[in-house]
């Protein structure tokens, strides 16, 4: 079973890996003051103890796409209209290569959905 984040990614397909690789300092960028762990098989950033109580997002790769998924995602605001709405309040980006990171819109998305779990 994989402990931290950096075995995850090293353990992907190499395209997936790469995905994952250039997500991840995204993510962290725009969550500075988050906690980050392995939750379930993938890995969690949120405040707090992470796992736990508040988390904000998450990446999990699938078999040809990485998910980038936001716990209160249908939450906010989304004027690219990429965000599909998932379970609860969840909703995520399939990340199908590295073209696919646009890291001024994640960035804006994990501003939006860090202050919904800092209230």
């Amino acid at each position: 079973m994989t402990t931290n984040i950096t075995d995850y990614l090293t353990g992907l397909d190499a395209a997936l890996r790469e995905i994952g690789e250039q997500a991840r300092p995204v993510i962290d960028a725009a969550l500075p003051d988050a906690g980050s762990a392995m939750w379930h098989g993938h890995p969690v950033w949120g405040l707090g103890d992470v796992p736990g109580r508040r988390p904000i997002c998450l990446l999990k790769a699938y078999g040809s796409y990485v998910t980038f998924g936001l716990w209160r995602g249908q939450e906010i605001t989304d004027p690219s209209g990429l965000l599909q709405p998932g379970a609860r309040q969840m909703a995520s980006v399939k990340l199908r290569s590295t073209a696919d990171i646009d890291a001024t819109l994640f960035a804006d998305w994990l501003r939006q959905a860090r202050a919904l779990e800092a209230n």
